[in-house]
């Protein structure tokens, strides 16, 4: 089982056709499973995955 690692929750909004209707719409979270340095397996998003490697370098 792995944790979830982020605070981050889906977006939302409209969508809208070519005459102005509105639906809603949701975004999801791009979420990942990671396994950290110390093999603990870890769910986050793929934006904070990205930092994370970039740390490491």
């Amino acid at each position: 089982m792995a944790v979830k690692a982020t605070q981050k929750k889906p977006l939302s909004g409209n969508r809208r056709s070519h005459s102005c209707r509105a639906t809603k719409h949701s975004q999801k979270v791009n979420l990942q499973l990671v396994t950290l340095k110390n093999g603990e397996k870890v769910r986050m998003s793929a934006r904070e995955k990205r930092a994370l490697n970039k740390v490491e370098k």
